[in-house]
């Protein structure tokens, strides 16, 4: 059909035939003899392929996959002398470019660029594939096309989220060597970014580019073009997320110190519910990490804010055995009994004496007629008497003595007892005051550490 089509407009004079019929005979008569297997200039210079890339939007970009993705116009300029349209066939006012189809990509040669380290990319075919190409008249070929690009960026998160990261773009042929096709950054744009893009984590810090040969198999050395993304990251994600949380935490098990140290079950209880949140929250920080061998900026902030609530723990042991002890117990009973008990035995003692005295009148009663030996005997018997009574009052008043001074020591550790059952411990007193100090220099030197370095 195209030969016939073509031998039609052979066969009308070139002055009665249109624009259109005229850039068809152009096409069919260059055409008519490429060969698309063959690059342009084949055994001389190489071909000199200008890249030019406009990005649309850079994001998402991931830690734990260590990748970048960017949507973005991708250009290629080169010449093809087989395709420059200088001859008596093309149209007087013909001075521009012609837009083809891409169907011409088919019949054409065009240079095979890969992305090196890209990892999964497509081309958009939504509503057709997003992709042209223009053929100038002096042979020179524009090639422009929408990707979606996915390439990995090796990240280092020793200082994560203070950190800054530089996720490199390399650009080159995959089968030809710099003999064949040599790869250049347009001289006047070779990175176009939009004013108002606006990353979601990150601010954008600059996009230097540079050009390279890299001697990829042995004496196959193949151009590079680099592009490099220099980010920054935000902080405000992590301040509302993790910095602020761990900080309210850590004050959150300060509140122990002013709890009544008797109040064992309610200072456990909320030690024990900031240790446990603690250690969920650190867990859900490393959900978008990496399996990274190393500690991040992270790791050790939420580490520190868990040593101190573990220590407000410690620290209730300390006042609960060092400042409780005896405090608020039930003094044990005196060694000679209770006080009733002693009460009773002095009235025992009581009428023991008023017996003895009534055995003693009833004995002067006696007949006189042994006056001698019964006044020898009941004097005897008097002394006796008047010796073991002699121990039993010793014995009486040293009771007396002892329980008296037992009710005063008893009396000043109820007072003792009574004034500092509700005192506050001097640890107490003084962890109010260090760890919200401590604390304070933890957070002023971490700052100043990893803005530093």
């Amino acid at each position: 059909m195209n030969k016939c089509l073509c031998r039609l407009v052979w066969c009308r004079h070139p002055g009665n035939m249109t624009e259109m019929e005229l850039i068809t005979v152009a096409l069919e008569d260059l055409l008519n003899n490429y060969d698309k297997r063959i690059r342009p200039g084949y055994g001389g210079d190489p071909v000199e392929v200008q890249l030019n890339i406009n990005i649309r939007s850079l994001g998402p970009i991931s830690e734990k996959d260590m990748s970048f993705t960017m949507d973005c116009y991708f250009r290629q300029v080169w010449v093809d002398k087989r395709l420059a349209m200088l001859n008596n066939h093309t149209h007087a006012n013909y001075t521009g470019f012609i837009q083809l189809s891409i169907k011409i990509l088919e019949r054409i040669w065009y240079p095979d660029t890969v992305f090196y380290n890209g990892m999964k990319s497509y081309l958009h075919t939504i509503t057709t594939p997003n992709r042209f190409i223009r053929i100038f008249r002096n042979g020179q070929i524009l090639f422009s096309q929408r990707l979606t690009v996915r390439a990995m960026c090796k990240m280092e998160l020793r200082k994560y989220p203070l950190d800054e990261q530089n996720c490199p773009l390399h650009i080159g042929s995959f089968a030809y060597s710099t003999q064949d096709v040599t790869y250049f950054w347009r001289p006047e744009t070779p990175v176009e970014m939009p004013k108002d893009m606006r990353l979601s984590q990150f601010d954008m810090l600059g996009t230097p580019f540079n050009y390279t040969s890299v001697d990829y198999f042995k004496g196959a050395w193949h151009t590079v073009l680099s592009v490099d993304f220099r980010l920054s990251r935000h902080l405000g994600y992590f301040l509302i997320n993790v910095y602020v949380p761990c900080c309210l935490l850590v004050i959150l098990s300060w509140v122990a110190f002013w709890i009544n140290r008797e109040a064992t079950a309610d200072r456990i209880a909320l030690g024990t519910m900031t240790v446990l949140t603690m250690t969920f929250l650190g867990l859900e920080s490393r959900s978008d990490l990496p399996r990274v061998s190393y500690t991040t900026a992270l790791d050790i902030y939420i580490a520190m804010a868990f040593v101190f609530v573990l220590a407000t723990m410690v620290q209730f042991a300390a006042v609960h055995n060092f400042t409780k002890h005896g405090y608020g117990e039930p003094m044990p009973p005196p060694p000679g009994g209770h006080t009733t008990e002693e009460e009773e035995d002095e009235n025992n003692e009581r009428e023991k004496l008023l017996h003895s005295r009534r055995t003693g009148t009833r004995t002067a009663r006696l007949k006189r007629q042994h006056a001698i030996s019964r006044a020898s005997r009941h004097s005897a018997t008097n002394g006796a008497g008047n010796s073991n009574g002699g121990h039993h009052f010793s014995r009486v008043s040293m009771k007396r003595a002892a329980s008296k001074v037992w009710r005063r020591l008893t009396r000043l550790s109820r007072k003792k007892d009574e004034q500092e059952t509700n005192s506050v411990s001097n640890i107490d007193r003084v962890s109010r005051i260090m760890f919200p100090l401590v604390f304070l220099i933890f957070n002023v030197i971490y700052c100043l550490v990893y803005y530093s370095l």
